[in-house]
């Protein structure tokens, strides 16, 4: 993927084994996915956004589109929860295991990635980017969704 570079990679300052830290901040971040603007924020951005090319992902950010505050809402949890990861708050493995929504989000982004950065910002999506190359966990849930994604785009191509 483009855009700055991946910061840091996976070293001592990441934890190895998750600890009952981790367990409080993971299912803290699950009492926060019920909240309900949340959850109707997520569920369109899983559900309803699926952008067939770069212009496509890009109108989201646009303040008069529909999808505006849940793309917001929803890019900016997942970055933080996943830049827990990145500056070793929580173990990436144990993070992603029950919480790789966020990458499925990803996934409708990464195919126009460096194009989206050019046009919002460099750091668009930079933990997200990270958490999938740190975390072996990660990588193989990214790859599902990035299937799933193309497949669906395949779809409404035709």
């Amino acid at each position: 993927m483009t855009g700055l570079p991946i910061p840091r990679t996976r070293g001592t300052h990441i934890k190895d084994a998750p600890d009952h830290h981790d367990a409080e901040l993971v299912l803290r971040l699950y009492e926060l996915r019920r909240e309900p603007v949340l959850r109707e924020s997520r569920r369109y951005m899983a559900a309803e956004f699926w952008p067939a090319n770069l212009d496509g992902a890009l109108a989201i950010t646009k303040g008069e589109h529909p999808g505006n505050a849940a793309y917001r809402q929803v890019t900016t949890y997942w970055e933080m929860a996943y830049g827990m990861a990145r500056h070793g708050i929580v173990n990436p493995d144990y993070l992603v295991e029950s919480n790789s929504e966020g990458l499925l989000v990803f996934a409708k982004f990464a195919p126009w990635l460096e194009g989206f950065r050019q046009a919002t910002s460099p750091r668009s999506f930079r933990h997200a980017e990270w958490i999938t190359a740190a975390s072996e966990e990660a990588k193989a849930v990214f790859a599902v969704y990035q299937h799933r994604v193309e497949t669906r785009l395949q779809g409404t191509s035709r």
